[in-house]
Order: C-alpha cells, then structure tokens, then sequence
C-alpha cells in the first residue's frame, strides 16, 4: 500500500477534503438532531440520513482508491511508534466512515424507519426491536464521539507534522503544491 510517490493521488485528495467537510458537517448536524426537538429536528434529520449515505459510498470510493494507487511512504526518520499510530488511525478512519453509516442504518431498520436513498426506499437489514435500536443508538452516539476525538487527534497530527517536524507528511495530502 504504500510506494515511491511524494503525494497521494489527486482523487485521493479530493476524496480525502471532500469527506473531511462531509464527515464534520455530519457530525455537527448529529449533535443538533439529538439536542434539539423543535421542528429542526426534522430538517437536520432530512440532511443526517443521505449525508451519512453519501459518506459510506465516497468512503467506498476512497478505499479502493487507498488499494489502487497505495500511499506515500512515510519519512524514514520517523520514529517507530508515529509510524504505528498514523497506520492504525488511518485504519481507524475507514472503519468509522463505513461503521457509523451502517450502524445508522441499522438502527433506523431496528426502529422500523424506513430509510430512502435517491427516492428508492432501500431494504430492512435488521428485525424491529426496540431493545436493538437503543443499544445501536448507543453505540452510533458513542462511536461519533470516538470518531470527532479521532478527527482531533488527525488534525493535531497534521499541524505537528506541518509546524513542527516539517518533514513533509502533511504536504502528501494537503490540497495545494
């Protein structure tokens, strides 16, 4: 998975800036669906359910394009363990953006909601039961939390990288030259 190459490719870039707006304006708009029961509550619920639907296909996308085109090796002066730790969040970030979006759906099926993408109302993968939907109500709620920690954690990485070591890591994937 990884290679020769000093950036990742540009559909992995556009891929990566395009779910980084995505995935936080998802995760915003969650906090304000469960914070909120006026008529909001509606609205953001309309824009949550095809936004995380959006997200697990472009998260698709992204992955096939991680095997295809692979990664830029990380610099060989880094140390051993933020080696480890950038592998290992990476793999933390796929698992959450395909994660979330089906244990939403899982949970929307356990609620006996109905779920629509695109105007087709797609299949129940799960039986009604209310005791399902709170535990993956639950685990949506607390995965979310573990994925904004995640996007922080990320994001403090790059700047370090980028301010501190300036070793090239966050120029692999930043959008200009």
């Amino acid at each position: 998975m990884t290679s020769t190459q000093q950036r990742f490719s540009p559909l992995q870039r556009v891929l990566h800036w395009i779910m980084a707006i995505c995935i936080l304006s998802m995760l915003f708009i969650g906090v304000g669906m469960v914070s909120t029961i006026r008529p909001d509550h509606l609205t953001l619920v309309s824009i949550h359910e095809p936004l995380g639907i959006a997200i697990f296909v472009l998260a698709v996308f992204r992955l096939v394009a991680r095997f295809v085109y692979g990664a830029p090796s990380l610099p060989a002066g880094m140390p051993e363990s933020m080696k480890i730790a950038a592998h290992l969040s990476h793999w933390a970030f796929y698992a959450l953006m395909l994660g979330l979006p089906l244990l939403g759906y899982g949970m929307l099926a356990a609620a006996d909601y109905p779920v629509v993408a695109v105007g087709i109302q797609l299949p129940s993968i799960l039986p009604h039961s209310n005791a399902l939907h709170a535990l993956l109500w639950s685990a949506h709620k607390y995965l979310a939390l573990c994925f904004f920690v995640l996007i922080l954690v990320h994001f403090s990485a790059a700047l370090f990288h980028a301010m501190v070591r300036r070793d090239g890591v966050f120029r692999t994937m930043a959008p200009w030259r």
